[in-house]
């Protein structure tokens, strides 16, 4: 299972400046941090700047599991690309492509990490990014 980077992306119908605000605000991300209905984010912390923190407490809505998830950002060009490591050392790499129609595409790579399957990790972060398309279109 390795380190092997794995890439997930969705396209956004909303205006770039949207798209950038709702992925790093932490009220948003409250709303749509989640990989399935029965888990939410119940607080988000950003500092965005390079070597600021960001934390999400991401917990099961049951009150039976809970963990954060946080990190640094390594390099942040506003409204066109963020990245950062994991507290667990691993990378994610973040371009928001505008398309200058409206659409925002968001390709999201990230290192992979050895408990659970690509398969599994891919279709996580996927379904986080779901929702951030229909949070933000939502919105719209």
């Amino acid at each position: 299972m390795g380190n092997d980077p794995i890439t997930v992306e969705t396209t956004v119908s909303a205006p770039a400046e949207a798209v950038w605000a709702a992925w790093n605000t932490p009220a948003d991300i409250m709303q749509w941090n989640a990989a399935s209905e029965d888990w939410h984010t119940t607080a988000s912390e950003v500092d965005l700047r390079e070597g600021g923190r960001f934390t999400a407490r991401m917990e099961a809505k049951d009150g039976s599991f809970g963990f954060d998830f946080g990190g640094t950002y390594v390099a942040i060009d506003p409204g066109k690309h963020l990245q950062y490591r994991i507290d667990d050392g691993r990378q994610v790499h973040i371009d928001f492509i505008d398309h200058g129609d409206g659409r925002v595409t968001l390709r999201e790579t990230f290192d992979a990490e050895g408990t659970h399957t690509h398969e599994q990790q891919r279709q996580g972060w996927q379904a986080i990014l779901d929702n951030f398309k229909c949070h933000v279109e939502g919105k719209a």
